[in-house]
């Protein structure tokens, strides 16, 4: 029988990180399964790795419903392939003073950050444990290592993350998958930094701001290590950027 093609399932798949994620994984021969909660808005993303001679699918799905990160890792693998790598690169990042946070900003934040994370992570988890192989990278930000004033809910939700990443490192590691948590310490090459922060989008031309495709490259990086050296924890930060 012909071995299926892997998969490479990037949860959160948006314009810029997620996006440029797929592309490079679909470029070394993998199918990239891509989701956000409407899957219209993955038509350019899919359109940009089959042009490019790629296999895309796309899937709506709302990342913190149970049932549905279930049903997705299970139809991924039934009908398309096993998946070798799990990126999972939901944001969250919202800003509101504390006494202006309210329980359901908290929560909403907290599921996409955290719990959104867990299910993504179990359920490859339970794909990879039986082959003894696998990669599965969450997406961190400067608030996964310290807390800004009126980031609480931000911060709370990717210090969770990067906890969960941490044991799931140590449990599955010895057991031949590698986890990996990614800390994007900058602004990103994206239309939200270009219409909100244009000062700081202007430092494109120096290369001041993080271009996705670098950030591909580095969890390509991650997934072709070699066990004997693999990195849990990786920075990436603009050359100029002040830490």
């Amino acid at each position: 029988m012909t071995p299926r093609p892997s998969v490479a399932l990037v949860i959160g798949a948006g314009d810029a990180t997620g996006g440029a994620i797929a592309r490079r994984f679909a470029r070394e021969g993998f199918i990239a399964c891509v989701t956000r909660r409407h899957a219209d808005r993955l038509a350019d993303l899919k359109r940009q790795i089959e042009a490019a001679g790629g296999a895309c699918h796309a899937f709506g799905s709302d990342a913190r419903d149970e049932e549905q990160v279930v049903k997705l890792v299970a139809d991924i693998e039934a009908d398309i392939g096993p998946i070798e790598v799990c990126v999972f690169n939901i944001g969250g990042n919202v800003r509101f003073g504390i006494t202006e946070t309210t329980a359901r900003v908290y929560r909403k934040v907290w599921e996409m950050c955290a719990f959104a994370g867990f299910l993504a992570g179990r359920e490859a988890a339970k794909v990879m444990l039986p082959r003894g192989r696998g990669t599965i990278i969450f997406t961190g930000a400067t608030a996964s290592l310290r807390g800004g004033a009126g980031f609480a809910a931000f911060a709370g939700g990717k210090h969770a993350l990067r906890a969960l990443a941490q044991s799931m490192a140590r449990e599955l590691g010895p057991k031949g998958i590698h986890v990996a948590h990614s800390i994007i310490d900058g602004a990103i090459d994206t239309a939200f930094i270009r219409e909100t922060f244009p000062e700081r989008y202007a430092k494109k031309a120096e290369d001041g701001i993080v271009d996705p495709d670098a950030i591909a490259e580095a969890y390509w990086m991650l997934h072709t290590q070699q066990r004997s050296a693999w990195t849990h924890e990786l920075d990436l930060r603009p050359w100029m950027e002040s830490w």
